[in-house]
């Protein structure tokens, strides 16, 4: 469970998120429980990016001689990452739909057509295609802002802040990699249009 002194740098980048309102009579799951809860095409991914985050480590200790060895690994992980996007594209995930426009190992934020009361509970499920992140956790609403209308834009948007209240450490940790990742990546075709 992250609190408040826990902070993580966040980066723009979109996404899908997927939002269910949680009764706030019951009480949150534990971390652990979040496990259980996931549906088996998530429980898929976790387990896949687990396998390939452990086995890439092994590999960094590996000599010059076997550079070929992981550049076949790579290859077939590769392979594997575009079957489970393919999986992760068929599904259908519960609650509403929402386009994310940030994310980072200690929240998200998301464009709303409506605005979500401060302090809801909402049980999250986030997608990132690009770098294969599926995941489920819970969040409150920490920030709920009106933006402003632009010329392609004529209809109420809010920014929603939302800050993760029970999530495994797992996926903070895909969320980090996945937020360096992409951020490796802007910076190249900045570099590149110049």
């Amino acid at each position: 469970m992250l609190t408040d002194s826990t902070a993580y740098f966040s980066i723009n980048h979109p996404f899908d998120v997927y939002l269910s309102p949680w009764d706030s009579a019951k009480p949150l799951p534990l971390v652990e429980q979040l496990g259980l809860m996931l549906p088996t095409s998530l429980q898929l991914i976790s387990d896949v990016k687990a396998l390939e985050s452990d086995c890439l480590l092994q590999l960094r200790h590996l000599d010059d001689d076997a550079k070929t060895v992981v550049e076949f690994l790579k290859l077939q992980s590769r392979k594997i990452d575009m079957v489970l996007q393919h999986i992760m594209a068929k599904e259908e995930y519960e609650g509403t739909h929402y386009i994310g426009k940030q994310f980072g190992g200690s929240g998200i934020t998301l464009v709303s057509p409506t605005p979500l009361e401060l302090g809801q509970v909402f049980q999250v499920t986030l997608h990132i295609k690009e770098e294969l992140v599926a995941l489920l956790c819970f969040a409150k609403v920490t920030s709920c802002s009106l933006l402003e209308a632009t010329d392609a834009q004529s209809t109420t948007q809010y920014a929603v802040e939302l800050s993760f209240c029970v999530i495994q450490d797992n996926d903070v940790e895909q969320l980090v990699k996945a937020s360096l990742t992409l951020q490796q990546k802007q910076l190249k075709l900045r570099q590149l249009s110049r």
